[in-house]
């Protein structure tokens, strides 16, 4: 089968680019993955603390540009709500 994003199965596996993590009064609230896959990069976003077991969420991009926006989009709103950012 092949994977989402990859345009040949022979490619070489995906290549992380950066991990940011979120905390807030010591406790881990998110972390977010950026991996590029060769032809599209994705943002892998796991929400700490969720009861239900809930599977990281993916979001595609078409480059790296368009998810280091993304993630620092993403690092903004979590400062100003009071995070500590981790790199």
């Amino acid at each position: 089968m092949r994977r989402p994003g990859r345009s040949n199965p022979e490619e070489a596996e995906p290549r992380e680019l950066f991990v940011r993590s979120a905390s807030r009064y010591g406790r881990p609230v998110v972390t977010m993955r950026a991996r590029d896959l060769g032809d599209a990069c994705v943002v892998d976003v796991e929400v700490d603390g969720r009861e239900d077991g809930a599977e990281p969420r993916s979001y595609n991009f078409a480059d790296a540009q368009q998810a280091s926006t993304f993630v620092t989009e993403a690092v903004e709103a979590l400062v100003y709500l009071g995070c500590e950012i981790h790199a």
